[in-house]
């Protein structure tokens, strides 16, 4: 898996210019478990509230989703607060 870890930074880097630490997805709970992730070292790291992003009035409902996390680097936490 290191060898994709950096596939995705360098290709990351290539086209935007600027360095990615994690990558982050959204398992939608009602319809799977998110066993995939946890099986690949993913991070849980917790749900969402049910609502979308364009949802400035807080009336649009959704499913409520599992947030993951996958580090790219070893100190991530730190280079995401840099």
């Amino acid at each position: 898996m290191l060898g994709v870890r950096c596939d995705i930074r360098a290709d990351w880097q290539a086209k935007y210019g600027h360095p990615v630490h994690a990558l982050e997805t959204f398992v939608d709970r009602s319809r799977f478990k998110g066993t995939c992730y946890r099986a690949a070292n993913w991070l849980r790291l917790g749900e969402t509230r049910g609502r979308t992003r364009n949802d400035c009035a807080h009336r649009i409902r959704t499913a409520a989703k599992d947030v993951y996390l996958y580090p790219l680097v070893a100190d991530f936490r730190q280079e995401l607060c840099t």
